[in-house]
């Protein structure tokens, strides 16, 4: 007898899972029907039966419906030895997928289908910090962190980050992306190589991967030295950071002007003080000293049409269609602009 318990036990677990589920709904049901036929006084209605089949297969019976016929109690024996040990495996089939689920997330091996996300390539330090200014400057939108790291290297219990497992420069990695649907990619340079040249190469070998898959998403590349933007030439990158440069810009200016840091520190960062954000163009803001001067009376400073920084020589001029403005005003004050 034990032997047969077991040999069904064994079966019932390498049961396919859809399989398995079909079988305990029809398990379930076929026992509801056959109690309510075998005591339709004692349960009244087919609710109140499988009610009582429930509370059986989970050993949590209330004992407020219980069988009274001998043909009842024997099939309550019945699904005794059969319900509660089908039920069991069907729970622990779920539990083990949802512990499944959650490892393969934290290993990057589980493709991400939402839209309008931001992916990252490449784990360091700048990583850790550009996530979070990312999750800290919009509430809406999602990462996605490319790198060959064996598990996540953030928590990934967070829903707004996710992490996938793979070669940057496979196009493998970047369908599980879901490059096609992204709002943006940055491409950050490889900080486990030394060499600054080689850094630069291996960007580029990923820059080009991103563009041909990806054309149309903006892209933003790490590039370590200058003069190797020349070799990005045919590779449509929207936009170029210059690493070395810029922090070596900043250290001169702090030097020469003190305190010149903390202002750009606010410029860079939503974490505190005054940011930059782009604003859209209002139909009754004909010339930029019509946005100028609104924008001002509300707490904001324009200071830029897309890369264009002389606005407040050109106050007279006509603000175009295809303008792109950028202001800077704390955070409170850009959601009063963006919702009036």
């Amino acid at each position: 007898m034990v032997h047969f318990f077991l040999k069904i036990s064994l079966s019932l677990i390498k049961m396919k899972n859809l399989t398995l589920l079909i079988t305990t709904l029809i398990f379930i049901i076929l026992c509801t029907i056959i109690m309510f036929l075998l005591e339709p006084d004692t349960f009244e209605s087919v609710l109140n039966t499988f009610y009582f089949v429930m509370t059986t297969f989970s050993t949590v019976g209330y004992g407020d419906y219980s069988p009274v016929t001998i043909a009842g109690k024997l099939f309550a024996i019945f699904m005794y030895l059969f319900g509660i040990g089908l039920l069991g495996v069907v729970i622990g089939k779920i539990v083990d997928g949802f512990t499944i689920f959650r490892r393969k997330r934290e290993e990057g091996k589980l493709s991400y289908t939402n839209e309008n996300h931001v992916i990252i390539i490449g784990w360091g330090k700048k990583t850790d910090y550009a996530v979070k200014e990312i999750l800290d400057s919009d509430p809406r939108v999602e990462v996605v962190i490319i790198d060959n790291l064996p598990h996540a290297p953030m928590d990934v219990s967070n829903n707004r980050i996710h992490y996938i497992q793979g070669d940057p420069t496979e196009e493998e990695t970047y369908k599980k992306a879901n490059i096609d649907k992204a709002r943006a990619v940055i491409v950050f340079s490889d900080d486990t190589l030394q060499d600054g040249s080689l850094k630069d190469a291996k960007t580029l070998l990923v820059a080009i991967t991103v563009e041909r898959l990806a054309p149309d998403v903006h892209t933003t590349v790490e590039v370590m030295t200058e003069k190797h933007i020349l070799n990005f030439s045919h590779v449509k990158v929207d936009e170029f950071i210059l690493s070395q440069e810029t922090i070596s810009s900043l250290a001169v200016r702090s030097a020469l002007y003190k305190g010149v840091s903390k202002v750009y520190s606010q410029l860079i960062s939503r974490q505190h003080g005054e940011d930059l954000y782009k604003i859209s163009k209002k139909a009754n803001w004909v010339t930029y000293n019509d946005a100028f001067q609104k924008l001002l009376s509300n707490g904001a400073t324009l200071i830029a049409d897309r890369d264009q920084l002389n606005i407040n020589r050109r106050l007279q001029e006509s603000i175009p269609d295809e303008a792109v403005l950028y202001i800077i005003c704390n955070k409170e004050t850009y959601q009063t602009l963006i919702e009036k």
